[in-house]
C-alpha cells in the first residue's frame, strides 16, 4: 500500500513543474533573461574593444602630427593651400 505522503509529494512535484513551465516568470522567462544577459555581455565586450581602439587612435593623433594631418584629410576633406583635389564619383551608366 502506498503512503499518502508520497502521493502528495509526487503531485506537488508534477504541479510545481507545470507551474514553472507556464508561469510568465517561470523557466521561459528565466531562459529569456539569460539569453538577454548573454547578448548584453557580448555587446559590452564589443564596446570595450571599440573604446580601446578609439583610445589608441586618440593617443596616436595626440603624439603624431602626421597621423593628425592624415585623419584631417581623410575624415574632414581638408587640403593644404595650393593643392587641387580631384573627386571621382561613381554614377550610373544611364546617361551614356
Amino acid at each position: 500500500m502506498r503512503r499518502p505522503g508520497a502521493l502528495i509529494l509526487a503531485a506537488a512535484v508534477v504541479l510545481g513543474t507545470i507551474w514553472l513551465a507556464v508561469d510568465p516568470r517561470g523557466l521561459r522567462h528565466t531562459a529569456r533573461l539569460a539569453a538577454d544577459l548573454e547578448q548584453m555581455e557580448a555587446r559590452n565586450e564589443a564596446l570595450r574593444a571599440e573604446n580601446e581602439r578609439l583610445r589608441r587612435e586618440l593617443q596616436l593623433l595626440a603624439d603624431d602630427p602626421a597621423a593628425l594631418e592624415r585623419a584631417a584629410r581623410e575624415e574632414l576633406g581638408l587640403i593644404r593651400p595650393g593643392e587641387v583635389i580631384f573627386r571621382i564619383e561613381e554614377g550610373s551608366d544611364e546617361g551614356r
